[in-house]
C-alpha cells in the first residue's frame, strides 16, 4: 500500500518574507535562518524574526543574477549566474566576489543555473543549455544541458546530452545524483562511480501535460519533491515511484496556452514572465525547515514573497543545515 500524503489547500500558504527580488532559490538552516537568491547580485538572509539582510557584490561591473546558491562552511555563497558572464561565483559577505569555476575542459562556463555542495567536499553544477538565448532550448528535442564536477582534481563535465538540467541533488544514500530536466519532463538519476565519475542516466519519473520540473528536494521518508513552473505544482514521488500532487495553483487557460506554444517548439521567455496567478508567481525552489525540517518553503522566479506550508513529511538534513548561519545579523 503507498503511503499517499493528503494535499494541502491552497488557502494555507503562509507568507513568511516580502520584498524579495526573484527569490527563485531558498535555502534553510538549523538556526531558523533563511537565505534566497536575490536578483540585484548576492543573497538575503531572512532571520527567524524576518529581519532581512541582504548580501550583495561591491563590484557593479559584474553582471550578477543569481539563480541557484549554496551556503559554505565558511559562511560565503556560491551563485550559480545567469548573468552574462556564465560560470559560477564565491560572494563573501562582506561583498567580495571571485571566480569560482568560469570555464571548463577549456572553454568558458555558459549561465549557469545550480550549484551544489555535497557531504564529500564535492561541488556539482548544472548548465540547462548551450544555446543563446536559452530560451530556444525550450523545447522537447533539444538536449545539450550538462553537469560539471568540482573536486580536487579541478572542474569537468560528469554528464552531458540533457534536456534543460535544473536542479540537481545528492540522494541521501550518498549513490546516486538526481536531475530535473525541465523540458525534458522527467527527473533523472545516475550512479556516482569511483573518481567522481557519473553512471549512466535513468529515469525515476516522467511528467505530464503543464508539468515542467525545477526544484527537487528529498524526505525522511525517501520519497522526493518536485515543484513545477508554468502549474505551479508541488508533487512527491515515493519509493516506488507513485506520484501525489500535494498543492497547485494553475491558471487553466495559461497552461493550455504554454502548452500548446511547448508542443509547437514555440514556447519563450513570454510564456514564463506572464504567469496570471495571485498565490504562486512561478514556483521554483523547494526547501524544508522549521524545528522539525516540517515546513516547506517555496521560492519563485516572479514576485516578491516567500511562501510556506506544513509539509505531511519531514525533509532530510541537507549538507549546509548546521553551517555557518547567525553572522552579521
Amino acid at each position: 500500500m503507498h503511503d499517499r500524503p493528503p494535499a494541502v489547500d491552497i488557502a494555507a500558504l503562509q507568507r513568511v518574507a516580502h520584498g524579495l527580488n526573484r527569490p527563485e532559490c531558498v535555502l534553510c538552516t538549523a538556526d531558523g535562518s533563511l537565505f534566497v537568491s536575490d536578483w540585484a547580485g548576492g543573497v538575503c538572509q531572512i532571520a527567524p524574526n524576518g529581519r532581512q539582510t541582504r548580501y550583495l557584490a561591491t563590484d557593479r561591473s559584474l553582471h550578477l543574477r543569481p539563480n541557484g546558491i549554496a551556503l559554505q562552511p565558511d559562511g560565503s555563497f556560491l551563485l550559480a549566474n545567469l548573468g552574462e558572464e556564465g560560470g559560477v561565483w564565491r560572494l563573501h559577505r562582506d561583498g567580495n566576489v571571485e571566480p569560482f569555476v568560469v570555464s571548463v575542459d577549456r572553454q568558458a562556463l555558459p549561465p549557469a543555473n545550480f550549484v551544489l555542495p555535497d557531504r564529500q567536499g564535492r561541488t556539482w553544477i548544472s548548465v540547462s543549455t548551450r544555446r543563446q538565448p536559452r530560451a530556444d532550448a525550450y523545447r522537447p528535442d533539444v538536449a545539450d544541458g550538462f553537469i560539471v564536477v568540482v573536486d580536487e582534481n579541478g572542474a569537468r563535465i560528469a554528464a552531458d546530452g540533457l534536456g534543460y538540467a535544473n536542479e540537481i541533488q545528492v540522494h541521501p544514500s550518498g549513490e546516486w545524483l538526481y536531475v530535473n530536466e525541465t523540458f525534458a519532463r522527467r527527473t533523472s538519476r545516475c550512479k556516482i562511480l569511483a573518481g567522481d565519475r557519473l553512471g549512466k542516466m535513468e529515469t525515476v519519473a516522467e511528467y505530464g501535460h503543464g508539468t515542467y520540473p525545477d526544484g527537487l528536494c528529498f524526505d525522511e521518508k525517501g520519497g522526493f519533491w518536485v515543484v513545477s513552473i508554468v502549474s505551479n505544482r508541488v508533487i512527491r514521488v515515493d519509493s516506488e515511484g507513485v506520484q501525489t500532487l500535494i498543492l497547485e495553483d494553475a491558471d487553466e487557460a495559461h497552461v493550455e496556452r504554454v502548452e500548446l506554444a511547448f508542443q509547437n517548439g514555440e514556447m519563450g521567455r513570454p510564456h514564463l514572465d506572464e504567469i496570471p496567478n495571485r498565490h504562486l508567481r512561478n514556483v521554483s525552489s523547494i526547501a524544508f525547515g522549521g524545528p522539525e525540517r516540517r515546513l516547506s518553503y517555496l521560492g519563485c522566479l516572479l514576485g516578491s514573497n516567500l511562501v510556506a506550508f506544513e509539509a505531511p513529511v519531514a525533509g532530510i538534513k541537507p549538507v549546509h543545515w548546521h553551517w555557518h548561519t547567525r553572522q552579521s545579523l
